[in-house]
């Protein structure tokens, strides 16, 4: 018999951590809220006809953003056989609030006490066969992060799974005039749940909170609209508070009933304590955003001379080496010379260059996971949430902008968890201005030939252009556009956690694996198309000199056009293009055009290209146009319309276009 498991819980309870450990799964883990957009699905370990489904955090069950969307409709329309409702030990007050509204689903349901460890440290303790009773559910304590208490969740989760009663205590905590409500309209729509699939308790209190798809999904007539309305307004008469708060009121008075019973809260945990310590430097509201900067700087200087460096130094000496063996091969068994100059100057030249910067993303996204998974970058959304308000979003949004600077695909796909049409297009237009991952191969490429000794420096200021020119887009559009306010923005800050480094390991290993793969896929196409088209003619001769190619006549029609930037060479045209299939391919493109075999060939060959100003200029268009055909379907997929799509793409690259021209002509006039 097949088994289906959903895994809920509220934002930064350590759900994901849990799933991992329950399934085994390499799913990255974060601290911050919109990690998990959509329901992820994995096998209990152990038990292959047991499916766990990774539900989005949420807070409540009412449809106000993309993740309670999410959540409800498959807890509602797939009728899971059991939830584990994962609750953070050390919160627990908060996260009980949507435990009730998980059991008024009548679906079967273990409660996973995470983060016990951090209870009993501090001193706290819970009694957990004493809140079992009160809930009439089975409560098991674990710490995911240290995989305690995980094969007993199992063992309890399967054991109720395959138990044959089925039946479910029905838990009514509500009293007084909020009881009267929500049981005389239950007695109102019996006949409607039944048919709808809804649960009585569920359907007649969201009747009562004012949510309006299930007035649609239960077809409530006018006449029973009238009435339910009656009662609602009597209610509120009588209690002095609106219908949400009179919900919201009887649900903690029953948690505090129960928690007086069986918590016993000394004092807060260390990490906690430790929290509040390090918030009032990190969060300070005049020196936040600076500090931030500065972590930025030194991850920088880290990742592009310290570290990443030498790494970088180093597998260029190995592909190098491997090259050389490859064509001195080749030569020995008298390979064909335009299969030699396919493969070395080709595929070689341009998978190669590409590949040599592995180093620089996976110690990039090594700082990034830390900080990540610490905890700060969930402070971080919160410090930008005053700057975002003035440019019409909320600290909301900063998290798809956080998750841009890694992928601006995956970034555009967590708009979904903004509930605002107009926040999530807006967001979508400004993410894209982020500088994501696989622009450090070029943003390397640059530096190591023109600004070596100050290569960090160059790189925060891409970075902080970046967020300037969103910000000034974000102006703009929101005195144009999109007009309007931003939704309110309401964020849980998690406790400061030392990161795992099995989380931090998976996070580099997926980046990295990624990285190969694109190099190895749409870079290793592109390499093959671009060496053709610069090998031959327009009569399919071979040339010698490239410039009388296929590809110069076509990147000599386009490079006028960048000459108010500063650059009017063909193969830096002809690069930008390459770069809308990937990123990364400007690079490869530049090593073929150029017959560089090595960073150090490349960074002389691009020397000829660019001067230091003109090559700024390059840095900050690719910085800014349209990231790649990805990101457009995207776009297109989160828009519903290639219109808004290709609009979208032609204001990121005009304003790529405007800012580069000023940084040429202004760096000019200076200079």
């Amino acid at each position: 018999m097949k088994y289906i498991f959903a895994l809920a819980g509220n934002q930064n309870a350590g759900k994901t951590t849990l799933y991992n450990a329950l399934t085994g799964s390499n799913q990255h883990v974060g601290n911050f809220p919109g990690v998990t957009i959509e329901k992820k699905e994995g096998q209990i370990k152990k038990y292959k006809d047991a499916s766990l489904v990774d539900l989005p955090g949420i807070y409540s069950l009412s449809p106000y953003s993309m993740e309670e969307v999410v959540t409800r409709d498959f807890l509602l329309k797939e009728n899971p056989d059991l939830i584990i409702n994962i609750i953070d030990a050390t919160n627990i007050e908060r996260n009980l609030y949507l435990s009730l509204q998980l059991m008024e689903l009548s679906i079967p349901m273990v409660i996973a006490l995470n983060m016990m460890d951090e209870v009993r440290a501090s001193g706290n303790s819970i009694d957990v066969k004493r809140l079992s009773d009160h809930l009439g559910i089975p409560v098991v304590p674990i710490s995911a992060s240290k995989g305690e208490g995980i094969s007993e969740l199992i063992d309890v989760v399967m054991k109720m799974a395959q138990s044959q009663d089925k039946s479910i205590r029905k838990l009514d905590f509500c009293t007084g005039e909020v009881h009267k409500a929500i049981h005389s309209i239950s007695h109102l729509i019996e006949d409607q749940a039944r048919e709808a699939g809804y649960p009585l308790r569920f359907a007649a209190t969201k009747l009562v909170e004012g949510d309006e798809p299930t007035f649609k999904e239960l077809n409530i007539s006018e006449n029973q609209l009238h009435i339910i309305n009656h009662v609602v307004e009597d209610m509120e008469m009588k209690l002095e508070i609106d219908r949400e708060a009179a919900l919201a009121d009887m649900r903690y008075v029953y948690i505090e009933k129960i928690c007086e019973d069986t918590v016993i809260k000394k004092q807060e945990t260390n990490e906690q304590i430790r929290s509040e310590k390090i918030d009032k430097i990190l969060t300070h509201k005049y020196f936040g955003i600076p500090i931030f900067i500065g972590i930025m700087f030194v991850i920088f200087w880290l990742t592009f001379g310290l570290i990443g460096a030498p790494l970088q130094g180093y597998l260029e000496e190995i592909i190098g080496v491997t090259t050389e063996y490859v064509s001195d091969l080749m030569i020995r068994f008298e390979v064909n010379d335009l299969l030699h100059s396919l493969v070395i100057d080709g595929i070689f030249a341009g998978v190669g260059s590409v590949l040599s910067f592995l180093p620089l993303i996976v110690v990039l996204f090594f700082f990034l996971s830390f900080l990540e998974d610490s905890g700060y970058m969930a402070r971080v959304a919160f410090l930008m949430d005053k700057l975002l308000r003035k440019i019409g979003l909320s600290g909301r949004s900063f998290v798809p902008m956080l998750i841009g600077f890694g992928c601006s695909v995956p970034a555009i796909m967590a708009t979904r968890t903004l509930s605002s049409e107009r926040d999530r297009k807006m967001t979508i237009i400004l993410t894209p201005f982020m500088s994501c991952s696989a622009k450090l191969p070029i943003y390397g490429m640059i530096t190591m030939a023109f600004f070596p000794e100050n290569a960090a420096a160059v790189m925060i200021s891409l970075y902080i252009m970046g967020m300037v020119v969103a910000i000034l887009s974000g102006l703009l559009l929101k005195s144009t556009i999109f007009k309007g306010e931003p939704i309110p923005f309401v964020m849980e800050l998690p406790a400061y956690r030392i990161p795992s480094r099995k989380s931090i390991i998976l996070n580099m290993w997926d980046k990295g694996k990624d990285f190969i793969e694109r190099a190895f896929t749409i870079i290793f196409l592109g390499t093959i198309i671009i060496w053709f088209l610069q090998s031959f003619s327009w009569s399919f001769n071979m040339v010698e000199d490239s410039t009388h190619s296929i590809l110069a006549s076509i990147g000599s029609v386009i490079s006028p056009v960048f000459i108010p930037l500063g650059f009017n060479d063909w193969r830096a045209s002809t690069a930008i293009i390459t770069g809308l299939t990937a990123k990364e391919a400007v690079v490869s493109t530049l090593s073929v055009l150029t017959g560089a075999s090595s960073d150090l060939q490349l960074s002389t060959a691009i020397s000829t290209i660019f001067s230091p100003l003109s090559s700024f200029a390059f840095l900050t268009f690719t910085l800014l146009y349209m990231p790649c055909i990805a990101a457009f379907a995207a776009t297109k997929r989160e828009l519903g319309s290639v219109r808004y799509a290709v609009m979208t793409a032609v204001y990121q690259t005009v304003t790529a276009y405007v800012v580069g021209m000023l940084v040429y002509q202004i760096g000019n006039l200076i200079l």
